[in-house]
């Protein structure tokens, strides 16, 4: 990727987990050592990571899939009862033990509408029971959840998040938003049995994607023991750069001391701020009210913020004068205005590298400020197939939905952004990334913003080259160069030489990592 947008038959020697030599296939037959023939598949540099939650790829290993197609089967609250059922049952899962659900998403849901605690009291009033929705910034939980997370009538809605109640009552209803989740996630986290075991299958999940760089965002000090933990063991095939959560209380027990240094596979790269919620979630902090607001809000709701202006830029004032790197959640245009104003403030006169994190809805004039501050945004492309009906007929209208992730606006001021999948918000799979980037297809099969379409190479750049760029790494990964790690995927065909539609007819063949093969689809 390193400007040459023409596949170019060649082989490539590996030593010592780098890339040696680079030439033709004739010379290449002259290099002793062991052989292996691609044909006429593709070999890029390994697919990275730009953004998404390995610790919680793991944990999804372990919890009942409640999505909807094509990730899950989810399509009614009738049917997310049932997988309920079947997962208690399948697992044995005592009473008084937690039940987790991962993925449920009420824009897809028939009902149009999150379960509730009754929803939820039918699959068991004897398990307490909590979803996590497929945005991770909201979730629901039945009766005995709420009591064992002690959320009640007389709860207030925590700083940065609500509890959803029932209509001229305080009674909770089941459903909570961002911050109001925390006590929930953390009581939950007890059914999280064999954390090294799932931290194993989600590495060769991520490698099974083409992915040789993953990241851990928003991390915690557990979450990012337990990686360690699993690397000490061997489990850890891949590299993973953890980004702990940042806006924490306690700022001396954030594990800074080595940042930007690999131990083994895994290296701190920074922190994370999350400065607001989701689009599809409608907590996005937006400067112009949502299409269709959530029920109980009036017609002029725009979302809000998790932390308060100040405290974003005493954060980044933190941080930057230590130099470390940051990179902030900002869904929503209000939330990006606060990431640029703490910026522009802190006035940081070094390679900062700061990364916006998914800027779905960044304005054309947000754009110019960030090119001048040097801000990157990595934007969560996979929205216009996974949410862009939901974005253009709920949450947006056709105007705003047809503006997310303006990777093309991006492209003409030669800003160096980056797309991902947040997974497990959605799988890690880079194929269907790189099609939804370039066509830009709702599930509906409408175009959402044919404007912001970019080519497969430099959509491409987005996961290799830019990628690296944003990690700091790009000397060692993200393009096929001698000196650089052998950090590899094999397709099943170029992708520059098939059609942008038919993106998703590629397979991942082969990956490897540090020059060693860690996925094979012919095993």
């Amino acid at each position: 990727m390193t400007g040459q947008e023409k596949a170019i038959p060649l082989s490539i020697a590996i030593k010592d987990k780098k890339i040696a030599w680079i030439g033709s296939h004739k010379e290449g037959k002259l290099i002793k050592g062991k052989h292996i023939n691609y044909n006429d598949q593709a070999i890029l540099p390994g697919f990275i990571d730009a953004h998404g939650h390995a610790s919680y790829v793991a944990f999804a290993t372990q919890v009942a899939n409640l999505a909807s197609p094509p990730v899950g089967q989810v399509t009614n609250i009738k049917g997310l009862q049932i997988e309920l059922k079947k997962y208690i049952k399948d697992l044995k899962i005592q009473p008084g033990n937690w039940v987790i659900g991962l993925g449920y998403d009420d824009s897809l849901l028939e009902e149009q509408r999150h379960p509730t605690r009754e929803d939820l009291d039918e699959v068991s009033k004897e398990h307490p029971i909590f979803l996590i929705h497929v945005s991770s910034h909201l979730g629901a939980a039945n009766s005995k959840g709420l009591e064992l997370a002690e959320i009640n009538a007389d709860t207030k809605d925590p700083a940065g998040g609500k509890i959803r109640r029932y209509s001229d009552s305080n009674i909770p209803n089941g459903v909570v938003e961002e911050t109001a989740a925390y006590p929930l996630q953390m009581s939950a986290m007890q059914a999280y049995k064999d954390p090294i075991s799932s931290v194993k299958e989600a590495m060769q999940v991520y490698a099974s994607h083409g992915i040789t760089t993953a990241q851990d965002g928003a991390a915690s000090i557990e979450s990012i023991g337990l990686m360690k933990a699993a690397n000490a063991q061997g489990n850890v095939n891949i590299d993973v750069i953890s980004y702990p959560i940042g806006q924490i209380e306690n700022f001396d027990a954030l594990p800074l001391q080595n940042v930007g240094n690999y131990e083994g596979r895994i290296k701190i790269g920074g922190i994370k701020l999350i400065l607001d919620g989701s689009p599809q979630g409608k907590t996005a902090y937006l400067t112009e009210p949502y299409l269709k607001p959530p029920h109980g809000e009036s017609p002029d709701y725009a979302g809000y913020p998790l932390i308060e202006k100040q405290t974003t830029l005493d954060l980044v004032k933190r941080y930057a004068a230590k130099k470390i790197p940051i990179m902030a959640h900002a869904n929503g245009d209000a939330a990006a205005d606060m990431l640029i104003d703490a910026i522009e403030k802190a006035n940081l006169e070094y390679d900062h590298r700061t990364i916006m994190i998914h800027a779905q809805t960044v304005r054309e004039d947000q754009l110019d400020k960030m090119k001048a501050l040097q801000i990157i945004p990595s934007y969560f492309s996979a929205h216009t197939f996974y949410w862009g009906d939901w974005h253009r007929d709920s949450v947006f209208g056709e105007e705003r939905a047809s503006r997310i992730s303006p990777t093309k606006s991006s492209l003409n001021r030669d800003i160096p952004f980056t797309i991902h999948n947040d997974a497990p918000v959605v799988p890690p799979d880079m194929i269907r990334l790189l099609w939804a980037t370039t066509n830009r297809m709702t599930r509906s099969g409408k175009i959402l913003g044919e404007e912001q379409r970019i080519s497969t190479y430099d959509a491409l750049k987005a996961i290799t080259i830019n990628a690296a760029h944003q990690h700091f790494e790009e000397n060692s990964k993200g393009s096929i160069e001698i000196g650089k790690l052998a950090d590899l995927v094999i397709l099943s065909a170029d992708p520059l030489s098939i059609p942008v539609k038919d993106l998703q007819s590629l397979d991942v063949v082969a990956t490897y990592s540090h020059g060693k093969k860690v996925f094979s689809k012919n095993k």
